[in-house]
């Protein structure tokens, strides 16, 4: 399998985003939401796994100052969302996302989320993920299936 480093990567997703801009559609991949997380591909390995890093802050906490469940949810989506795009070379959307939630995420650290694929048909692609810790302790896992778009315009199309 071939590890791709992060400015690779980066220019195949916005590769992606100008071939799947046409017809009046509007998909920026990776998601705005990904920029405002201040997220960071790590690496690539070419239709296996991405890792991607998340600063965690103030502002995404909850009452307790730990990282609410919702931001977790969103890291995981923000690292299963691009690779299914890179595997699929089209565009997706989420089915289904479950979360095991193992441990509180502190503040002021920086988490990597790394999402792999399990199993890839003609029509879904289903992940798993790991959130850990820089010293690689778990604090939560994630599940997911996703529904591969018939909307031309990927690459290799």
């Amino acid at each position: 399998m071939q590890t791709l480093s992060t400015q690779e990567t980066q220019a195949i997703l916005h590769e992606m985003t100008v071939n799947f801009n046409h017809g009046g559609r509007k998909i920026t991949v990776p998601p705005p939401i990904f920029v405002a997380m201040n997220a960071e591909i790590i690496s690539y390995t070419k239709g296996k796994s991405i890792t991607v890093s998340f600063p965690v802050t103030e502002d995404q906490t909850n009452p307790m100052g730990m990282m609410q469940g919702g931001v977790i949810a969103a890291a995981f989506d923000n690292a299963f969302g691009p690779l299914s795009y890179l595997v699929a070379k089209r565009p997706t959307t989420t089915i289904d996302m479950n979360i095991q939630y193992i441990r509180g995420v502190a503040v002021g650290q920086k988490v990597i989320v790394t999402a792999s694929v399990e199993a890839k048909g003609f029509s879904t692609i289903h992940m798993v993920g790991e959130m850990r810790t820089e010293k690689e302790k778990l604090l939560a896992t994630a599940t997911t299936n996703l529904l591969i778009l018939k909307i031309p315009g990927g690459a290799g199309e």
